[in-house]
């Protein structure tokens, strides 16, 4: 085997381990669940970030929100004890608690949560404000409400892996001189929580992408260092083997001659098939044996 062909081989085994190496790993964010399936059943759940490891082409990933979400309910009639309309517009505060029950339950899917999380906060909205005049809805906007809905909510949702934080109320039917107001205060603090969740997920980010990218730097040298390793090991045992098999005076000759006839056929190629040797060559030697 050639030198040329122990290298390519040597070369193609390191890309490959270096392809397996990747496709083992496993990149948990702090903001995520990373469910490892195999066969489409869950093996185990990743939930701290950082680096971890799967069997490469039979285990499966699936990424799950880690983070706080939130889900913002359609605008809604609701009637008041006194049998007042008032439309509603809330949203909501939530997260995932049991990735196991969630994946069970919810098919993994963040939608049929929220359509769950509809349902129960709708309802418990809706009882709340019957039970309450157009008068004390209104007075009741500073907490009273929403403690009143979260009440209502119970543990009606707990067996699907999730949690409601918070219910807020963005808007309700009040009286004309009031509600410019309300929408001003209710649209600011939206933005301010948006903004400040928007804020902290860009830093946390860009903290995981960089150590990410140093890790994958950090095995990448490390693996280019083995497989140059591995290359100058058969270098040196090529020339180990070369060595023992030309260690006499006879056998170096040999190859000597050898190579002078590799070279003296690669000289004559094309038209020109003149060979000019010097005294010394060992191709000479056998042609001047040969006049004598």
């Amino acid at each position: 085997m050639s030198k040329v062909v122990k290298r390519v081989i040597i070369g193609v085994a390191a890309f490959v381990v270096l392809v397996g190496l990747l496709s083992s790993l496993v990149i948990t964010k702090e903001n995520e669940y990373t469910l490892i399936t195999r066969f489409s059943k869950i093996d185990r759940i990743e939930s701290e970030a950082g680096l971890s490891f799967k069997i490469p082409f039979v285990d499966g990933e699936q990424k799950l929100p880690k983070q706080i979400l939130l889900y913002d309910l359609s605008a809604s009639d609701v009637i008041t004890k006194d049998k007042k309309t008032m439309i509603a517009d809330s949203y909501v505060l939530w997260k995932i608690t049991d990735p196991q029950a969630f994946s069970k339950t919810l098919n993994r899917s963040v939608s049929n949560a929220e359509s769950r999380i509809d349902a129960a906060v709708y309802n418990a909205t809706k009882n709340a404000i019957s039970s309450l005049t157009q008068n004390e809805v209104i007075a009741s906007r500073d907490g009273e409400l929403q403690e009143l809905i979260m009440a209502n909510i119970g543990d009606a949702i707990d067996s699907y892996g999730i949690e409601v934080l918070s219910v807020e109320i963005k808007q309700m039917d009040l009286p004309e001189d009031n509600k410019e107001a309300v929408y001003e205060r209710m649209i600011s603090e939206r933005n301010q929580i948006a903004a400040s969740y928007q804020a902290e997920g860009d830093s946390e980010a860009k903290k995981i992408r960089n150590t990410t990218d140093k890790e994958i730097s950090i095995m990448l040298s490390d693996a280019e260092a083995d497989a140059a390793a591995i290359i100058a090991e058969g270098e040196s045992e090529y020339m180990r083997i070369l060595a023992a098999a030309y260690n006499t005076e006879e056998r170096a000759d040999f190859y000597a001659f050898t190579r002078a006839l590799d070279a003296a056929k690669a000289s004559m190629s094309g038209s020109n098939k003149t060979l000019i040797l010097p005294k010394d060559s060992p191709l000479a030697s056998i042609f001047m044996s040969t006049e004598e």
